[in-house]
């Protein structure tokens, strides 16, 4: 059996490959390394009870990740999946990996994911190319969750959010400087915290500031991530991750301005990262 996960930083997608009937799916936190170590990844895995009656037929388990960048957060994630699955092979890459296989199968382009996080890469159809992108929330992550609760957050304590809309956000976020510090600089994720108030930027998304807020942040990306890449516009351009595909018709406008070719724009990738897995393994074609 082929156990296949995308994971963020706020929720891990899994689906389990069942020879006989459908794909198990189940749905479990997000399982960065850089903010869930070794212990807890087990933990949250072994706390799943759909795949319990299958782990000792599970035989290759293929996990795609943020922040599975490095060899050590590789390894990490690794070492937790063996302690739940000790008879699997194991493969763990990034999640931008994932994302090449959901959309470019082997076909060559730029592969984008904004969600909670955002990151870049150049896929040349087998392999991603190393590139200096993928810096994270604090220096990075442009047009991401993060990086719009960001600017969100940092308005409403500057008292800097136009005051009909802070009226509305204190609505709909009773919250205090003191627990906003909190989350941010004390609690766990405070990366999938900012990101939460993607909510809220969804449900006032006509309104002049987030609108403004949209176009601004879409921009940043694309001036910081996809236009370093030499001829860009050469490339088709995918797009993975719950902030690119909610937020769809500004980043299509962001990148119709700079003349980046949008290809597919997808919420969630691993029901095509599990068909292109299980089909290049077990040769299984889906309709």
């Amino acid at each position: 059996m082929i156990l296949v996960a995308d994971s963020g930083s706020s929720r891990s997608d899994w689906m389990l490959h069942l020879p006989d009937s459908k794909p198990l799916r189940f749905r479990t936190k997000g399982l960065n390394p850089f903010f869930v170590n070794e212990k807890e990844i087990a933990s949250v895995l072994g706390q799943v009870q759909e795949i319990i009656p299958y782990i000792k037929e599970i035989n290759e388990v293929y996990f795609f990740g943020a922040g599975c960048t490095t060899p050590d957060r590789r390894e990490l994630v690794s070492n937790a999946l063996t302690e739940i699955f000790p008879n699997s092979f194991i493969s763990v890459e990034s999640d931008l990996v994932g994302s090449a296989y959901a959309t470019f199968g082997n076909n060559q382009g730029l592969i984008c994911n904004i969600g909670t996080g955002s990151d870049i890469s150049f896929y040349n159809g087998d392999t991603l190319e190393q590139g200096v992108h993928g810096i994270g929330y604090v220096l990075g992550d442009e047009g991401s969750g993060a990086w719009f609760g960001k600017q969100l957050i940092t308005a409403y304590l500057y008292e800097q959010m136009p005051r009909d809309l802070m009226r509305i956000f204190k609505e709909a976020h009773p919250i205090t400087k003191d627990i906003i510090i909190k989350n941010v600089y004390q609690r766990d994720r405070p990366n999938a915290y900012l990101a939460s108030f993607a909510e809220f930027m969804a449900a006032n998304r006509t309104h002049p500031y987030i609108d403004n807020l949209l176009r601004n942040g879409f921009d940043e990306f694309v001036r910081t991530n996809v236009m370093t890449y030499p001829e860009f516009w050469e490339y088709e351009c995918h797009f993975v991750g719950g902030i690119a595909y909610h937020f769809d018709l500004h980043l299509r406008e962001v990148c119709n301005l700079h003349g980046v070719r949008i290809g597919k724009i997808l919420k969630n990738p691993i029901e095509e990262i599990f068909h292109f897995i299980v089909n290049r393994e077990l040769n299984v074609e889906f309709n």
